[in-house]
């Protein structure tokens, strides 16, 4: 028997990534994305995780409940992997909304058998509380706020630079990346790896700014990671001392 009833959460959450990633051949996903509801590999592959999911549940639950739960899981599990074939399989939206939803089926069933409301209670309890709410705030602000203001910003110096040879949207994806990381590092009072991280950016273009080739492109990646690391750690500085005030 299970004891904890967040240990048969995680045990569900185990089980789905087994027969997600581990027990679903390349082969079936094809056959999946060919045949969609028709598929003979749609069906085996929910049978899987109804099997995985019963094997979970019935060391905390009667048979007839384990079953019941097992059956849920795996019959939506179809439905959300037979409306997902039909979508566009190299985009990851799909694959997020996909797994998103198999998370919300797996959370449910855990909360309808009467095993997780109290958990359900203390995360709804954590995830409202003021605290949570100032770093989610934190976190949504770094993002694309902060992307659109530094491109202003920076916009008097991007008439002059030729960025012909990189990637399409690369620097905002970079400069998210980057005030992530900066972020979660102020807020948890570690502020050594935020210079190994500028060392680091700062060496990548070290090379092109001494042997002076791109010198525009390199001073105006260099000001923008400053401006996007200054914003950054201004933001989580002021968070990290509200947060202790609340």
């Amino acid at each position: 028997m299970i004891g904890s009833p967040f240990t048969t959460l995680l045990l569900l959450l185990i089980a789905h990534l087994v027969g997600d990633f581990l027990l679903q051949s390349a082969a079936w996903v094809r056959d999946k994305n060919a045949h969609h509801q028709r598929s003979r590999a749609l069906y085996l592959h929910a049978g899987v995780h109804g099997a995985l999911a019963w094997l979970v549940l019935s060391s905390s639950q009667s048979l007839a409940i384990a079953l019941l739960g097992a059956a849920v899981i795996a019959v939506t599990h179809l439905v959300i992997d037979a409306f997902k074939s039909h979508a566009p399989a190299e985009q990851v939206r799909y694959f997020i909304i996909d797994q998103a939803l198999h998370l919300v089926v797996l959370v449910a069933t855990w909360a309808w058998l009467g095993t997780g409301g109290a958990w359900l209670g203390h995360a709804a309890a954590w995830l409202l509380h003021p605290r949570t709410l100032l770093v989610i705030l934190a976190y949504l602000i770094v993002m694309r706020p902060f992307s659109i203001l530094i491109a202003l910003i920076m916009r008097r110096w991007s008439h002059g630079v030729d960025n012909s040879g990189t990637l399409a949207d690369a620097g905002a994806r970079i400069g998210m990346l980057e005030r992530f990381l900066v972020l979660t590092f102020v807020l948890a009072d570690q502020l050594v790896p935020i210079g190994f991280l500028l060392a680091a950016k700062s060496v990548l273009r070290f090379g092109d700014l001494r042997e002076d080739r791109d010198r525009k492109l390199t001073e105006y990646v260099l000001l923008g990671t400053m401006l996007s690391f200054s914003l950054t750690l201004t933001l989580g500085i002021l968070i990290a001392h509200w947060h202790t005030a609340l």
